[in-house]
């Protein structure tokens, strides 16, 4: 993660609160397994999505003090757009692609608000560099194009009973995998409960 400023109180109060939310979005029960096997195709889910809540990072960095707003409904249509595009070359159900990507853009958004207000409380933790919102997207448009294939050769797992659990596996793997803080595992439960389907 290119941002490693430490999280004040209140950040990581209220991403406390967003993570027993997003818990209960998801499924995941405190006796989850701790781990997955990383070559199930539900943990290359995970994994891409923990990266991407971590390029979030970056995407508020380079937004931050530029007048850019978080939300931006045309950039995230052309990011849906081209996931249900990629869904449809590979013979999977865009509309529950689309959904996932839904959930992954708003996980985006968890970080970029907690960072943003973050900074605005303590302007000492305002990154000294600004990166390029061009070459993130470029990383993001990659990840996204991974994650999409990750979806399509997971169809069985994520049709199936056993779904909820081995994606909970995957999820607390990821985090301990990548090191992800309370605010970025937050964000990562809350990119996921559209990945199984009912």
């Amino acid at each position: 993660m290119l941002i490693t400023a430490r999280r004040s109180t209140a950040t990581l109060t209220g991403a406390a609160l967003l993570l027993t939310g997003a818990v209960s979005a998801v499924g995941l029960g405190a006796g989850a397994a701790s781990a997955a096997p990383r070559t199930t195709a539900l943990a290359v889910i995970a994994d891409l999505s923990a990266q991407r809540v971590e390029v979030a990072d970056q995407v508020a960095a380079a937004k931050y003090g530029t007048g850019s707003p978080i939300d931006d409904p045309a950039r995230e249509a052309i990011v849906i757009a081209d996931a249900e595009q990629q869904a449809t070359a590979l013979g999977i159900d865009p509309a529950a692609v689309g959904r996932i990507f839904r959930d992954q853009i708003e996980a985006s958004k968890v970080v970029q608000r907690a960072l943003f207000a973050e900074w605005d409380a303590d302007p000492s933790l305002v990154p000294t560099t600004k990166p390029s919102l061009a070459t993130i997207r470029a990383e993001l448009n990659t990840i996204d194009a991974e994650l999409v294939q990750a979806i399509a050769t997971a169809q069985p797992g994520i049709h199936a009973p056993s779904c909820g659990g081995l994606l909970t596996a995957a999820t607390v793997h990821a985090r301990h995998a990548q090191g992800l803080d309370t605010l970025h595992f937050a964000a990562l439960l809350r990119s996921l409960p559209s990945v199984c389907a009912d």
